[in-house]
């Protein structure tokens, strides 16, 4: 991948947080956060589901793993700030993924405040919506998509 292709998904990207008013870089797909992934040791995924989550459900290869929340309870990490700014250099392009988009989507607002100006939220999560069945991993998701994941 050129590095004109990774800034047309980079633009593409910044395009779907325009209309919503999104105060950080933009909205990625799991698709297109495993293609700038691969494509450049400056792309960092975030996981910030909880690590009983990824121990149950899977996880994304190289993927930094830092909680939003812990289990039980989803009582808030007061260390979420000070983990990501030690783990991850804010020149990166930091992607943020959880479940389904909600705790990621409030991890890049606190990176973009923190200075992370490259600060992207994946769509969609690592499992999806939930069907009328209310399962999940059958609508979207990283996992819908046939991305890399294994079982912790």
């Amino acid at each position: 991948m050129t590095t004109d292709a990774i800034q047309s998904l980079l633009n593409q990207a910044q395009q779907r947080a325009q209309p919503l008013s999104l105060p950080y870089a933009g909205v990625v797909t799991p698709q297109e956060a495993y293609q700038l992934s691969t494509q450049s040791d400056q792309v960092t995924i975030v996981d910030v589901r909880s690590c009983a989550e990824i121990e149950l459900v899977g996880r994304v290869p190289n993927a930094q793993t830092l909680e939003w929340a812990f289990y039980p309870g989803m009582v808030a990490n007061p260390e979420f700030a000070h983990q990501l700014q030690a783990n991850v250099p804010k020149t990166h392009i930091v992607i943020f993924m959880c479940r389904t988009g909600g705790r990621s989507h409030n991890a890049a607002i606190l990176a973009h405040q923190l200075g992370y100006a490259q600060a992207y939220n994946m769509s969609e999560g690592f499992e999806g919506e939930m069907n009328a069945t209310k399962q999940r991993t059958t609508i979207n998701g990283w996992r819908f998509a046939g991305l890399p994941w294994t079982h912790a």
